[in-house]
């Protein structure tokens, strides 16, 4: 079971995106593509395909282990456990508390 899946609420905890919070858009192996953390990319113009040049803003994915799961307050980390019905689910390690009851 993945600790970070698609529609979880994150928080950037390093990099130049430090702080920021969005919702994961993707999961791809150890990386994650989050709303919100853009990069900007130096494109020319190419006047074959009527693309014209400048600066264009892409969502780009970052390593997971550079963000966290966001609780409303802060970042937390998280746990994952077995309930008595023998279903797994997350949980924040921060407070204790469920974060979903899926699969």
């Amino acid at each position: 079971m993945n600790k970070i899946k698609k529609g979880d609420m994150v928080i950037v905890i390093s990099g130049k995106d430090k702080n920021k919070t969005g919702t994961v858009l993707s999961v791809v192996g150890d990386k994650v593509e989050v709303e919100g953390v853009q990069v900007k990319k130096h494109v020319k113009a190419n006047p074959n395909a009527n693309q014209p040049g400048g600066i264009l803003t892409k969502n780009r994915p970052i390593h997971r282990s550079n963000v966290m799961l966001y609780d409303g307050k802060k970042g937390s980390r998280v746990g994952i456990r077995a309930l008595k019905d023998g279903q797994r689910v997350r949980y924040y390690k921060s407070n204790d508390q469920l974060v979903d009851i899926k699969e």
